[in-house]
């Protein structure tokens, strides 16, 4: 008889490469991980910590991440940092020094960049031009209002700035032929 056929041999266990959404217990382990970026974006999060949050190795956390929602954990963590300086710098009068450094950032000079990258507005750009819209927003709920203003992060950083800039900055690796 097989083994997919005998009621008294338990299934096989889930590889460790299957998919994290066919892991139900991977999931809730990366919705953990997920979850403390969330409540604690301005805190360092190294993979090397989410996977001790997770319970898996630092490999296998990332690649499932990675799978399960569409960004690698770093480009996650980036994303919630910009839409809460974003949500500062439309809500508050707090200088742009104090947002950088409440949301994370060990710079105010890496914060003025990758916001920029990322959203193609200076801080203090962004800040007249959501304050200039803001009568236009407060009849949108604020859970639209931030998934419409999430930042796109599907690629990385680095090659946005290569885009940008026409292929004339050279990428952080080589491929070999």
């Amino acid at each position: 008889m097989s083994r997919s056929h005998d009621p008294h041999v338990p299934p096989a266990p889930v590889s460790r490469g299957a998919d994290a959404l066919e892991d139900p217990a991977l999931l809730r382990r990366l919705l953990r991980a997920k979850d403390r970026i969330d409540a604690a974006s301005h805190e360092a999060w190294p993979v090397r910590r989410l996977a001790v949050v997770s319970g898996v190795s630092e490999a296998h956390f990332a690649r499932s991440f990675k799978r399960a929602f569409g960004l690698p954990p770093h480009r996650y963590l980036l994303t919630r940092r910009i839409e809460q300086a974003t949500t500062l710098l439309r809500d508050t009068d707090l200088d742009i020094t104090d947002i950088a450094f409440a949301t994370g950032w060990e710079s105010l000079g890496t914060f003025g960049r990758i916001f920029r990258d990322i959203t193609g507005l200076s801080p203090s750009e962004m800040r007249v031009q959501a304050r200039a819209n803001q009568t236009e927003l407060d009849r949108v709920p604020a859970c639209v209002l931030k998934a419409a203003q999430r930042p796109d992060l599907t690629i990385a950083v680095l090659e946005k700035r290569r885009r940008v800039a026409g292929d004339t900055v050279e990428p952080s690796t080589r491929e070999e032929s």
